[in-house]
């Protein structure tokens, strides 16, 4: 099932179960979606976002979702802290399993080995190879770093 018709038949049923916010979660997700959907749309994609868009955007929902809750932790707003927390709860729902440390370490060997990548010039062609194959399961931001030290 694609990750559409996943946020969907979520959305459904925190309806009829009356999780009122879980519900609207899933509704800042799915509006998420409808305005890439149309931003895609004004450029000539007909079709709206595809699967890789969507858990793009999901990432980010959830990366913004965590910088809020640190924000509000420092601030000692720990009742709008733990608020963000159920949210990323619900969003990660619809991600890929993280890749661990090591298993994020071996993508990164893989993907050096596939560009043929020598020099920190090649970081470019190497972070697509892992976009293009874990969008979802790892964290780019901290993986930039491990992928310059190895080219370095």
């Amino acid at each position: 099932m694609e990750l559409r018709a996943k946020v969907s038949a979520a959305l459904k049923q925190a309806m009829k179960d009356k999780a009122a916010d879980r519900l609207s979660t899933l509704r800042l997700i799915n509006a998420a979606i409808k305005d890439k959907d149309i931003a895609a749309r004004a450029e000539g994609n007909e079709d709206g976002v595809g699967e890789a868009e969507v858990l793009a955007i999901l990432g980010k929902m959830s990366k913004q979702r965590l910088e809020s809750a640190r924000a509000y932790e420092e601030g000692g707003r720990l009742d709008l802290a733990e608020r963000e927390r159920s949210e990323i709860g619900v969003i990660e729902e619809f991600l890929p399993q993280q890749l661990s440390d090591a298993e994020a370490e071996k993508a990164v060997s893989a993907a050096v080995a596939e560009v043929g990548a020598d020099s920190i010039r090649d970081m470019g062609k190497v972070m697509a190879v892992l976009k293009s194959k874990y969008t979802g399961q790892m964290d780019f931001g901290s993986v930039g770093p491990k992928v310059k030290e190895r080219l370095s």
